[in-house]
């Protein structure tokens, strides 16, 4: 039982701006979550979401388990992210 992938808009946005190397690695660190995520994601206080963490980017996520899909709602800097 795997977890589908899967990109807001915005999401998509911010992912394409970053560098190629961050890139390919925020898509590795997802594929590597798809069978268990909660063991690397934390719940974000006072919001339904999740906080991924890849170096110093942040992935905020929404995990509809009914679905089994995990949704990338904002990627971004550690500083900006969270604003």
């Amino acid at each position: 039982m795997s977890y589908t992938i899967a990109f807001s808009v915005l999401a998509e946005k911010q992912l394409d701006k970053l560098e190629k190397n961050l890139q390919e690695r925020i898509i590795s660190s997802l594929e590597r979550i798809r069978v268990r995520p909660y063991e690397f994601i934390r719940k974000l206080t006072g919001f339904p979401y999740y906080r991924f963490r890849v170096g110093d980017y942040r992935l905020i996520l929404d995990i509809k388990n009914e679905l089994l899909i995990i949704m990338a709602i904002e990627i971004g800097h550690r500083r900006n992210v969270y604003k």
